[in-house]
Order: structure tokens, then C-alpha cells, then sequence
């Protein structure tokens, strides 16, 4: 996935949000997931044939990189 963002299943990257962010609100073909921050990176995933859109997959690893920051913050204190 962070090799190749336009080469990700839309699958694999649904499961990677609900295992860090939990299941979704499923809107039409959106999949909108929950973060423990306000605004962005936001995670809104849908998909194109099996695939996940790539800018929405670079959202994802943006979020990923937040949340780990937040926990290593948090480890910190």
C-alpha cells in the first residue's frame, strides 16, 4: 500500500481502516470512518471496480502516520 498507492485493493484498504479507525458509516459508496482528531486527514473510501481510489489511499497513510504520532505522544507522557 505505501509502495504503490494506485495498486491497492479496495478490500485490503478497508480492512487496514477498520482494524486502526472501526467500522464505517456506509453512505451510498462512501465508507466514512470515525478519527480521533477533528478535520483532516478525514478517511472517506469508496472504490473503483475492486479497486481503492489512490488519493484516498494517500489519505489513509496520512491518517496512519497521524495516529501513530498521537500514540507515541500519548507513550510519551
Amino acid at each position: 500500500m505505501f509502495d504503490n498507492p494506485k495498486n491497492v485493493r479496495f478490500d485490503e484498504l478497508l480492512k487496514v481502516c477498520i482494524k486502526y479507525f472501526g467500522n464505517p458509516r456506509v453512505r451510498g459508496s462512501h465508507h466514512i470512518f470515525n478519527t480521533p482528531w477533528p478535520g483532516d486527514p478525514r478517511i472517506n473510501i469508496q472504490k473503483i471496480g475492486n479497486m481503492a481510489k489512490p488519493y484516498q489511499v494517500r489519505q489513509v497513510m496520512r491518517a496512519l502516520d497521524k495516529l501513530r504520532d498521537i500514540e507515541k505522544t500519548s507513550e510519551e507522557i
